[in-house]
């Protein structure tokens, strides 16, 4: 349907998606690829439905049911407050009277609308997710409505994410990394079962479709504001959507009708898991050493769970550390306080909950208006990645879905195999 090549981000080398690629051909681990759209303009394709208006900026070879895309409107509530007079707020959840659609409340489903349109020559297989949480909600409900086969892997820690307006289609399989678990030990769960032949990995950060259908939402905010805004502001757990938006900047540069610039990244994180912050003040490509059990207890404080990630696509060529280089951009942090402080007045003056995640980085917005590290008249994007969910919940009464398996911390790898072979009957 949408005709690209794929790229190296390191040595350029060119090449087809002929196989559900996740890596450059030379294999070349430590570099992502990208995807080269035939089409260099922006173009919105009105004759197709959600998030499907992006066609021609997306790697997909057809359509699925069901798509919101991101709506993007300029604030005037919480813009007075800060004093700013061009802050765009790029939604992303459930608001009917803003046109936001999202019925998992996360930005989540912008990948999982994109990947699973992608073309895929593993329809006999199970693809397998590992999520945080919305992820893995988003996923769950794009596959279960779609007859589309998938085996989730989350912290069963994080099961109150994972809901749904009824119990998915038999499609649809969650295991879970058991109590005291995070994120990275569910991708740990995902791997182990990737190694048998029946499934095959989603690929997280390196598959195309995630970062272009997370880029989503900065053609929504060029669409809506007419040109490339000068900050860009989201909280990030892996980076892959601050990585997805400066890969859409750089899109836009080449159309040539939105402007030159590239937008300053402003990440943020939930204190007290702040890796990439840490990595980032250090002046290191490389990840700073972080202890797994420390790891694990500071996920358990955090109000935001989802912004939890001990293996980020920062250090690889095209990843988080190159985005925030070459943008000029920062990583700030905020308190579980300062958080929910900002989900509160988000809601009073702008009129709709959000996630914790968003409330983050409305906290660190917040912080940079103070700090004057913003001019007051600066075009400033403000990715609120879920909101919404608290009024789907009181409209909808969704019910919460069950694990069919759960694996302790560091599980054997061969028991897994045996469980999961008999769980899907192989």
């Amino acid at each position: 349907m949408t005709r690209y090549h794929l790229e190296s981000s390191c040595c350029g080398t060119s090449f087809e998606d002929g196989q559900w690629e996740l890596d450059c051909p030379h294999k070349d681990g430590a570099a992502l690829i990208f995807a080269n759209y035939a089409n260099r303009q922006f173009e919105v394709r009105n004759d197709l439905p959600g998030i499907y208006k992006y066609a021609n900026w997306l790697p997909i070879c057809r359509t699925l049911e069901g798509s919101g895309a991101p709506v993007t409107y300029k604030s005037e509530g919480l813009a007075e407050y800060l004093g700013l007079s061009n802050l765009y707020i790029t939604f992303n959840g459930y608001w009917p009277e803003r046109g936001a659609l999202m019925k998992t409340g996360s930005f989540k489903e912008c990948e999982a609308y994109a990947v699973c349109a992608r073309i895929n020559r593993n329809s006999d297989k199970i693809m397998v997710v590992a999520s945080a949480g919305n992820t893995a909600r988003a996923f769950g409900r794009v596959c279960s409505e779609n007859g589309i086969p998938l085996l989730l892997c989350i912290p069963e820690d994080n099961l109150n994410a994972i809901w749904a307006d009824e119990p998915w289609n038999d499609c649809v399989k969650l295991v879970c990394a058991g109590a005291g678990c995070d994120y990275f030990d569910a991708i740990h769960l995902s791997n182990i079962i990737c190694e048998m032949e029946y499934f095959f990995p989603e690929g997280g950060a390196k598959n195309v479709a995630r970062r272009d259908g997370m880029g989503t939402t900065v053609l929504s905010a060029v669409q809506e504001i007419g040109r490339i805004p000068d900050y860009y502001f989201q909280a990030v757990g892996s980076g892959t959507g601050a990585i997805a938006a400066w890969e859409a900047n750089k899109r836009f540069i080449a159309d040539g009708r939105y402007g030159s610039n590239l937008m300053k990244l402003i990440v943020s994180q939930n204190i007290p898991f702040t890796l990439i912050y840490d990595s980032w003040k250090a002046n290191s490509r490389a990840l700073v050493d972080l202890d797994e059990n420390t790891a694990r207890e500071e996920v358990k404080e955090m109000c935001a769970k989802v912004l939890s990630n001990r293996k980020p696509p920062y250090s690889l060529t095209g990843g988080l550390y190159d985005a925030l280089k070459a943008t000029g951009g920062d990583v700030m942090l905020a308190t579980n306080e300062e958080a929910m402080k900002a989900q509160e007045l988000f809601e009073k003056l702008e009129g709709i909950d959000i996630e914790p995640a968003a409330g983050v980085a409305t906290a660190t917005l917040m912080q940079a208006v103070k700090e004057q590290r913003v001019e007051e008249d600066a075009v400033i994007m403000l990715n609120i990645t879920g909101g919404g969910v608290g009024r789907y919940k009181k409209e909808f009464k969704p019910v919460q879905q069950k694990p069919h398996l759960v694996f302790p911390v560091n599980p054997d790898p061969e028991m897994v195999k045996k469980q999961v072979r008999e769980l899907i009957g192989r």
